[in-house]
């Protein structure tokens, strides 16, 4: 039902044709809500995909920071981030969730933990996991001002059509509007 691709604008936006009008889609907010559905579903599942990573990465932490995150190492590992301590003041990520390969590894790191110890104790389990799984998405997704070529731009469409709640955003806002072809024409007086 959203129709197939026909152009992209300001590197931001989807134009998309359907039978009976035009789909705009931002690129990034709907890819957002497929990865986090994805990511989510993995992490629930406990089936999260990782990948290892060639070069791992070394991050310099605080002392205070370092003391927290050695109690939610295995959770840190629950969400597909594979972290070990690496000298005195420092960590190693070696493992993310593959459907984040590309990303930044230190600021997505850097990220989940922080969002870890800010709400280790004040929040439900799920209500961590949809947070956490929320701000991997957002690592992972299209960013907007990204070129797209049209198969990519049919790809996402249909992902978009094959996802839960693909009509928002992970932050509750839409990820695409619909003008039906009744109301481009009568903008143009032709009805």
């Amino acid at each position: 039902p959203l129709g197939f691709a026909k152009s992209q604008f300001h590197n931001t936006y989807i134009i998309s044709e359907t039978n009976d009008g035009i789909i705009v889609v931002d690129q990034h907010a709907a890819h957002e809500r497929i990865v986090y559905e994805k990511i989510k579903s993995e992490i629930y599942k406990k089936k999260i995909t990782t990948q290892i990573l060639l070069i791992p990465v070394v991050i310099d932490l605080d002392k205070s920071t370092l003391d927290v995150l050695g109690d939610l190492l295995d959770r840190v590992k629950s969400y597909g981030l594979v972290i070990e301590p690496f000298g005195v003041d420092s960590i190693v990520v070696r493992e993310i969730p593959g459907i984040l390969s590309g990303c930044d590894v230190k600021i997505l790191t850097l990220d989940i933990i922080n969002e870890l110890i800010e709400n280790n104790d004040s929040k439900s389990v799920e209500e961590q996991i949809n947070k956490v799984c929320s701000k991997m998405a957002c690592h992972g997704s299209i960013r907007a001002g990204r070129e797209m070529q049209i198969d990519e731009m049919n790809d996402l469409l249909r992902k978009m059509e094959s996802t839960p709640f693909s009509g928002q955003c992970n932050h509750g806002r839409p990820t695409y509007v619909e003008l039906k072809l009744n109301d481009i024409e009568r903008l143009f007086g032709r009805k």
